[in-house]
């Protein structure tokens, strides 16, 4: 009798895993879809036909993509036990987190320090707090915590957008100079050198091969760093929406960097495979890149004619 009861909870554990190991990946992958989508749309909710205030729409859209991460269904996931964490396991949206952090950072630097600054202005006292804020430690967990920082930063962009939206105005708008884009542009074309580094390297930096299961962390950051500049480049042409309509040439351009970046931010394999170039196998980070490749060279383009 003991031994068909050790049996039969040896039976039932045995099914739990099996359900697990089945279910778990397609919860996970779908949950990860499902994730990937912004709930702001640029196009619907700075309408063209709306007057806006210059830097509304590029630090709404900044504050609403770092609130989405932090208010999602598993929130912020780098700092998290080591199961949801970057090191194990269920770890595809904490790279993808740690690619959106390093690139909203590095958006809102540009943010305060050109977009809204020219020569002898003083900063947005709020947008540098807010910088400072989004530059903690991703993956520390208490003392402090990423999330309160994170969250504070938000807080400060949206008070930010309040500020410019007040009369009179207590924020420092956005200058829409080109040569204040033009330095956007170029530390986003830093941040895709070096997504394209990690895509399409075949050896680890000390020689050893690029093992299975870290192959999909540096898809998954990339990733991360294609869902910022997707819909920030969205917003930014909203911004500048006067000027490219005056130059349809550089606004189409936008609009193909916009597209290469949003088929990158939502390319979702079940299993990111790493096949060799002759291998009926896919190789998923190649195919990333040629995305993100695609979306530098059109904002070379883009800092060419802006520069003009």
């Amino acid at each position: 009798m003991i031994l068909n009861q050790r049996g039969g909870i040896g039976l039932i554990f045995l099914l739990v895993m099996a359900v697990c190991l089945t279910v778990g990946p397609l919860v996970l992958h779908f949950g990860q879809r499902s994730h990937n989508e912004l709930p702001l749309v640029v196009e619907e909710a700075f309408p063209l036909e709306t007057e806006i205030v210059p830097g509304v729409a590029f630090a709404s859209t900044l504050a609403e993509i770092m609130r989405h991460e932090l208010d999602g269904t598993t929130g912020w996931r780098p700092n998290d036990v080591p199961l949801w964490g970057p090191s194990l396991m269920a770890d595809n949206n904490s790279h993808r987190q740690l690619g959106i952090i390093q690139a909203v950072k590095e958006s809102s630097r540009v943010l305060k320090d050109n977009l809204t600054k020219i020569s002898s202005d003083s900063f947005d006292q709020q947008l540098v707090e807010a910088d400072n804020l989004f530059r903690n430690d991703p993956e520390k967990f208490i003392l402090p915590s990423a999330e309160g920082k994170y969250r504070a930063a938000v807080g400060l962009i949206d008070a930010y957008v309040e500020g410019l939206k007040s009369e009179p105005q207590t924020s420092s708008p956005l200058n829409l100079r080109n040569v204040e884009a033009i330095r956007l542009f170029q530390t986003w074309t830093d941040l895709l050198g070096d997504a394209h580094a990690s895509l399409y390297k075949t050896r680890e930096d000390d020689g050893s091969s690029i093992m299975p299961w870290v192959t999909d962390n540096y898809f998954y950051h990339a990733q991360g760093n294609a869902h910022v500049m997707y819909h920030l480049t969205k917003a930014l042409r909203r911004e500048y929406f006067k000027e490219l309509a005056a130059r349809p040439a550089v606004g189409k351009l936008f609009d193909e960097v916009a597209d290469a970046l949003g088929q990158a931010a939502v390319l979702k394999p079940f299993v990111v495979l790493d096949g060799g170039n002759a291998s009926v196998m896919a190789n998923h980070r190649r195919n990333l890149v040629v995305y993100m490749d695609e979306a530098r060279q059109k904002m070379y383009s883009i800092r060419e004619e802006l520069d003009k």
